[in-house]
Parts: C-alpha cells; structure tokens; sequence
C-alpha cells in the first residue's frame, strides 16, 4: 500500500494537537505513568528530544537507531536537517542532512570497526550508504537489472537490512513490493516477492531485518504490515513461516537481545492515529503491548486481536533500544512531534 494511499486513511487533528488535547496537556497527563505488561514496563517521556523546531525541524519522524558512541540518531524527512543526533538524555548533539526528501529507512551497520548508515530515501528511489556523519559512500539506484520494473516511479524503497558478509537487502514497501539481494558491492544478487497475499507475497514490505538470534542460522523478518504479519524467509529468499499480530499495522522488527521489538498502529477501526508497541519473546509471542490492550491468546495459540489502550501515540513507525534496554519511539503523521522516549522500570 503506498504511502499517500495510508496518510487518506488517518483522521489525525492539527499540528500540535494529541488526540483532541494539547501536548501540554497530555504530557501532564502521562506524566510518569508506567506502561507495558509482564517484565516490560515503560515510564512515558512526551518531552524526550524536543527542541527548537524554527532551527531543528522535524516532519515524519521515521526511524532511529543507536551507533557505536551510545549516540541516539533519528531519520526525518525534513530536508533543514534530515539526520538529528542526540545523546540519551535527549541533548542534541549534531544534525546534518538536506538532501534527502523521501528519508524513510535507516539502518547502522557497523563495517571494520566503523559505524555506517544506510538511508531507504523513497523519494529519489534509492538507497544511500554515508559515514556516521554524512559522507556518501554508496548509493544503490533503481534496480532496472531486476527485470522487475518498467519505471523508477513504481521503486519507492522503505528499509534494508545488511547480512555478516556484507550483502545488503532492499524492502521495495512503497512499490512493487520486490525484495533486492545485493552484495557488498551494490551487485544484484537476486529479487524475490513481490505484489500479492500469498504467503511468499507481499501487501505492503515495509520493513525488514536479519534475526540472528540463532547464528547458526540466520533468517530475514519482513513485515507486512497491511496483512499484520511477519513474514520469515532464508538468506536466498525461500518463504519458511508467518507470524500474525492481529489488530496491528506492524513496521519494521528490530532486535535486540532475544526479543522482537516493532511500532504498530492499531488497525481495528480502519483510522490512522492510533498506535502502540509490541515485543515479541524468543519463541516469536507477542508479552508486552505498551500504550496497548494486555496480550492474551487463545487455547488454539492465536493471538487475541490488539487495540490502542492509552492515547500515547499517534502513528508510531520506529523503536531504537538502547544499552540500557531503554525505548525510543519515532513517529510519522503526527503533527511533527519529536520522538517519545519509555524508560524502562
């Protein structure tokens, strides 16, 4: 599903609005509550991040990852300053970026012993490899080799994902919804998905990472979120299992330790604005729903459809967790509000 296609769906309030009530307001409200389930238990900070938006703009806060320097880096599409870099108390440290107007994905890899980005930009149609502060060193272009697309317009990339050996994967979640595997030197390796409902199909590929948590054998997690799945497939591409989070327009899985992390807004009632998070444990089972109704599966092990519980977010689409098992929530459609910090308790 494109994105424009999502953004007609929401009925969100203006700029500066959380769901009917000023921010203020809501930050008093959600002062210090603690949300969560089981052994994942969050105290809300509304205020994480905030700064000057006349100097530091953001749009659609995307996404955000930690680099090697304990450093919070976040990815928006506001194009005064694309990349904003700030320690974890929420203090800026830097901010470069402005040329990158579709900034979407972002993805450090840490490559010799020096971090690197890796920017899903859906609006040039490429994805860009930078330094941790900014040079560009790579750019992956429209894969016109696939044999996939008749025009660049119909390659709108979302996320990658980058293997131990340096191959590099594309989710095309804006697209065609084609997967790229190249190697480390931008070669296209193979495609695989594509458009459709199959399970070895795609709805909508936004997001994508490799699961590690058995270095034996690792796999790719993909989302598709407007099916409220993810999907895993192999290295080369080959469909193994689905794992279905009902009631929830999942984004992309991240990982950390042996749990599953991912942003998800509330697909129930068909509107946009609305959203929560969800961890999933070792054995793929969704334990915490921060901001969401508490987990609860069937005797058939179904899990029971989600829903928002507490208007805390609107339109989540990124955590970044940090050393301290602490979480940061990038959010889109959300009246350019910076990011959401939960501490965890």
């Amino acid at each position: 599903m494109k994105r424009r296609n999502f953004i007609q769906n929401s009925s969100l309030a203006t700029a500066g609005i959380l769901f009917g009530s000023p921010v203020l307001n809501a930050m008093e409200l959600y002062k210090d509550v603690i949300i969560g389930h089981n052994n994942h238990k969050y105290k809300v900070d509304l205020n994480w991040g905030a700064l000057n938006s006349n100097f530091y703009p953001v749009n659609n806060c995307h996404e955000m990852v930690q680099d090697s320097k304990g450093r919070i880096i976040l990815l928006t599409d506001d194009t005064k300053n694309n990349v904003i870099v700030y320690d974890k108390s929420g203090k800026l440290i830097e901010a470069w970026g402005t040329e990158y107007p579709g900034a979407h994905g972002l993805t450090l890899n840490v490559e010799n012993g020096k971090d690197f980005l890796y920017i899903a930009d859906n609006k040039r149609h490429e994805v860009i490899k930078t330094t941790i502060d900014g040079k560009v060193v790579q750019v992956f272009k429209f894969p016109k080799e696939s044999g996939k697309y008749d025009d660049p317009a119909k390659y709108i990339p979302t996320e990658t994902a980058i293997a131990a050996n340096g191959d590099v994967y594309v989710a095309d979640g804006y697209g065609s919804q084609y997967i790229m595997h190249y190697n480390e030197k931008g070669e296209l390796l193979n495609t695989f998905g594509g458009r459709g409902t199959e399970d070895h199909l795609f709805g909508n590929a936004h997001g994508i990472v490799i699961d590690t948590r058995n270095n034996a054998d690792p796999t790719l997690l993909i989302t598709d979120r407007m099916q409220n799945k993810f999907k895993r497939f192999s290295m080369d591409g080959k469909y193994l299992s689905t794992t279905h989070l009902p009631g929830a327009y999942v984004c992309r899985p991240v990982i950390h330790k042996e749990n599953i992390y991912t942003a998800t807004i509330w697909s129930g009632d068909g509107s946009m604005g609305t959203g929560f998070i969800s961890i999933l444990d070792g054995e793929n089972k969704l334990v915490s729903a921060p901001g969401g109704s508490t987990p609860t599966y069937n005797d058939d092990g179904t899990l029971q459809p989600m829903h928002q519980a507490l208007k805390i977010f609107q339109n989540p689409h990124d955590v970044c967790i940090d050393d301290d098992d602490n979480l940061y929530i990038a959010q889109w459609n959300s009246g350019k509000t910076y990011p959401i910090k939960l501490t965890r308790v």
